[in-house]
């Protein structure tokens, strides 16, 4: 229920940036027409954004026979988790990081990079995608994927406003300070709106990786060594959609600067540390 909600929230927020940049492009009439588009946009986010993630980076479904080893540990997971199964994939990048997508756990995804299948020991990887699964379990994922779906949405719309001005809804050109403004603040907006949702569930579905694996030693492990290898190997996909960094178990995004300040993620000391808390309450 609280999903739920959150969800609502997280749409209605985006609705209101749609708005915000349409009247700024066509006043009124530019509006009631971004509005219509958020509104379709909402709609196909909820039920394609997750293979549009998943094509973004290339991703290739795996079964028992092509990925026997990594597919039946997901499985055991799922059997652990009281989850259906997901489907399966892994992406051809070297940058260390996995993530998962779906609207619901009868319709999810998780992803993992061939890298991290490199990197990690079978326990740390075991507590990676059991973080994966956690997010499935709390219902995340549809809230992950709309975000980042329509946080690249916002982002062409307010793109669309600098580069070609806007109008009032008389035809007449807006004021080009008010065009510009909205068209920085807005992406800022929708980061913004990602961060108030990423950085506590991250923490809840470390803790929940943690149960459902039986090791937070092993997860606070995986974490650190993912962080370590994830800053001198750039993940191209993500690189190139930045909006979708949020749905990741690390970061993957290299430059420093708005993109280190606004991170969608907790800091990883804190994550490791609360982990081997975990682990020390369990002796």
């Amino acid at each position: 229920m609280f999903n739920t909600m959150k969800t609502a929230i997280l749409m209605a927020g985006i609705m209101a940036l749609f708005g915000a940049v349409g009247s700024v492009i066509g006043g009124q009439q530019g509006m009631l027409m971004a509005l219509a588009f958020g509104a379709v946009s909402n709609f196909f986010a909820y039920w394609f954004s997750d293979k549009m993630v998943l094509r973004m980076y290339n991703a290739q479904e795996v079964d028992e026979t092509s990925a026997p080893q990594f597919y039946n540990m997901v499985r055991g997971l799922a059997q652990r988790a009281q989850l259906p199964m997901p489907r399966v994939y892994l992406i051809d990048e070297a940058a260390p990081n996995a993530f998962a997508t779906g609207r619901n756990p009868q319709h999810a995804a998780v992803a993992a990079t061939t890298g991290i299948l490199r990197v990690l020991s079978e326990s740390e990887l075991r507590g990676v995608m059991a973080h994966e699964l956690a997010h499935v379990k709390h219902r995340d994922i549809l809230i992950s994927t709309i975000s980042a779906t329509m946080a690249g949405a916002i982002s062409a719309l307010a793109n669309f406003a600098m580069f070609f001005g806007g109008r009032d809804e008389h035809g007449r050109p807006s004021n080009p300070i008010a065009t510009i403004a909205v068209a920085l603040l807005a992406p800022l907006a929708a980061m913004l709106i990602q961060m108030a949702i990423s950085r506590a569930r991250e923490f809840e579905a470390d803790r929940g990786g943690a149960e459902i694996a039986g090791d937070p030693r092993a997860l606070a492990s995986a974490l650190d060594k993912i962080h370590r290898y994830a800053q001198g190997i750039p993940l191209e996909a993500a690189e190139r959609h930045p909006e979708t960094a949020q749905m990741m178990i690390m970061n993957p995004l290299s430059g420093g600067g708005l993109r280190g300040l606004f991170s969608t993620h907790p800091a990883t000391e804190e994550r490791v540390q609360r982990l081997l808390a975990m682990a020390g309450t369990r002796r």
